[in-house]
């Protein structure tokens, strides 16, 4: 009976011993099978298989946004260039028309013109916290205000001081315009926060940005086209042509160089832009992390 014990655990000793060794001679005999074709072998963990990592790869991801700015309705698409740049281009257009504002008694009615295009470097110097530098250039600027003009019959209207009484019945009319885009190309400077392709991930996003466009100076042009001007308040005594009269024209170009003076100094353009993006890969894995070997 003692004997049969010991016979019995012996072969309990032994069945235990042959089943790890036959389980480790398993595992590494018999090799993995091979990894997908856009799987890489990590140096950390052997036999495990990680995904490329798309999300800073060049050109890897794109974003389109779109939202307001201080040049009118502004639609933008970036690009991933690293983990610290986004190439992004940059569309603003917007009209609004104006109706009879006074000028130094001329009654201005036209429209305010807003179309622009650039493109920007965005660097990221701290990727995942938003905050960028991104220099630029506007490359399309036709950024304008342009009006006609009028001094309805038996009304004054000044010029470099000098009063004139349009005509009751040839009322003085004109054109009128600032041109918004003296440098092209232009350059720019802006700064913000928040990428329109995330570092966190994600796929929307919000950026706001401040800066300037350095575009120059205004232009300004006056005109008077038609018309007569008067001696007597009614415009109805010593009427004269508003063309061709050297004392009207003398002092249309001292008051334009007035305007041209004052908007001399004013030679950047605010930039502040708000708005929305969303951002999606341009390439990504055919096989999906669950199915990931480990």
């Amino acid at each position: 009976m003692k004997n049969s014990v010991v016979l019995i655990a012996l072969a309990l000793f032994a069945a235990a011993g042959y089943v790890p060794a036959q389980t480790t001679q398993t595992a590494s005999d018999e090799p993995l099978p091979p990894p997908p074709a856009n799987y890489a072998v990590t140096t950390v963990a052997p036999h495990t298989w990680v995904q490329p990592n798309y999300e800073t790869a060049p050109f890897s991801r794109l974003a389109f946004g779109g939202g307001v700015s201080t040049m009118g309705i502004r639609l933008q698409v970036a690009v991933i260039a690293n983990r610290h740049i986004d190439l992004r281009g940059v569309g603003n257009f917007f009209n609004y028309s104006l109706n009879n504002v006074s000028v130094n008694g001329l009654l201005a009615s036209g429209s305010a013109n807003f179309s622009t295009a650039g493109a920007s470097v965005d660097f990221y110097p701290f990727p995942n916290h938003g905050f960028r530098v991104s220099p630029g250039a506007l490359f399309y600027n036709q950024n304008q205000v342009t009006s006609t003009v009028v001094a309805p019959g038996g009304t004054s209207f000044t010029l470099d001081g000098y009063t004139y009484y349009s005509s009751e019945a040839n009322p003085v009319t004109g054109t009128g315009s600032v041109g918004l885009h003296t440098q092209s190309p232009a350059f720019s400077l802006t700064t913000g926060w928040g990428s329109m392709i995330p570092r966190r991930g994600g796929h929307v996003s919000f950026p706001l940005e401040i800066g300037a466009a350095f575009s120059g100076a205004p232009t300004v042009n006056l005109a008077l086209t038609s018309g007569q001007v008067c001696t007597n308040p009614q415009g109805t005594v010593g009427c004269v042509n508003v063309v061709g009269n050297s004392e009207v024209q003398a002092n249309l170009e001292a008051q334009q160089a007035k305007y041209q003076n004052d908007l001399n100094p004013f030679r950047i353009y605010p930039i502040f832009s708000t708005g929305i993006a969303f951002n999606f890969n341009l390439r990504s894995s055919a096989v999906s992390p669950a199915a990931r070997p480990q």
